[in-house]
């Protein structure tokens, strides 16, 4: 089933993204949360894909694993850069033929190295715009989704071509946008009203991920510079004396974000996981929810 049409019913639907191991154990306890998780039933799941096309058959293997083993509805991240017409013709076709439905297309980060080994990684996809182009000339019938960020595009020079080039994902095919993480519910409505005002009629779904700890805190500050720790949150974390009590207080900032975006009526709610079900377990049971289907 297509994103565009689970998000199709007025309800809030709520959603993970995990990211595929590099073990054998990491498979085995990723299965072990994914169980745990499935029992608060998410509308669908999504699986990253890493940079520069790092982890695509991991993530080909943890998307078509999924695919078969469970009764989730995935979406495949698709990063771009860096890969041929050829390349994402036949990730794609893989896609279409075993029954995946929905993309999340991304351009992607640039490999970890010098500007003079990075000349010409692009590849033939530039940009994202270029992958839902090609996704809608070669496969119309897959679902697409692509990347907004409420605080800003990390390599974006200003805030009004940001949201333009925005548009032109969207005016290109894609079915629904899903935000980068965000700790200020504000910033997700403003841009959202922004989004509006520059005829963007598709759904928004809002990105939230629950702080576990100070070495969390500082790895989402470096990995998404632009990201925005309010002071609220800040104090909250400097009160803590634990690393427990650090992720106590970033589960209950979490789920106060997600008890508003609920109360305003958003059409969704991604959860990053980070491949661990204890936070993403106490938000919901936090909201008295024994399955997200319940809202």
């Amino acid at each position: 089933m297509k994103i565009k049409d689970i998000l199709s019913t007025g309800k809030t639907k709520v959603s993970f993204e995990f990211f595929p191991p590099k073990t054998e154990k990491g498979w085995e306890k990723l299965f072990r949360t994914i169980a745990e998780l499935n029992r608060l039933k998410p509308a669908y799941v999504s699986v990253t894909y890493g940079a520069g096309g790092s982890t695509r058959d991991r993530t080909h293997k943890l998307v078509m694993r999924l695919h078969h083993e469970t009764n989730l509805e995935i979406a495949a991240h698709l990063c771009c850069v860096g890969h041929s017409r050829s390349d994402i013709k036949s990730i794609l076709r893989q896609y279409s033929e075993g029954g995946i439905e929905n993309i999340l297309a991304i351009r992607g980060d640039d490999p970890q190295s010098s500007a003079a080994e990075s000349v010409g990684f692009a590849g033939d996809f530039p940009h994202a715009v270029h992958l839902v182009n090609f996704i809608r000339e070669y496969y119309p019938e897959i679902g697409i989704g692509v990347a907004g960020f409420p605080e800003g595009h990390p390599h974006s020079s200003d805030r009004i071509s940001e949201i333009r080039l925005l548009k032109e994902k969207v005016d290109a095919g894609a079915d629904y946008i899903v935000t980068q993480l965000f700790f200020d519910n504000k910033d997700y409505y403003d841009f959202v009203e922004r989004c509006a005002l520059a005829g963007i009629d598709v759904p928004i779904i809002a990105g939230i991920m629950p702080i576990t700890g100070t070495k969390n805190m500082i790895r989402m500050a470096k990995l998404a510079p632009r990201t925005r720790f309010p002071a609220g949150l800040i104090r909250a974390v400097n009160r803590a004396d634990s690393d427990e009590r650090v992720e106590m207080a970033g589960i209950h900032w979490a789920s106060e974000q997600v008890r508003d975006l609920l109360d305003h009526g958003v059409p969704g709610i991604h959860l990053y996981t980070l491949n661990n079900s204890a936070a993403t377990l106490r938000i919901g049971e936090s909201l008295g929810l024994g399955g997200f289907d319940q809202l």
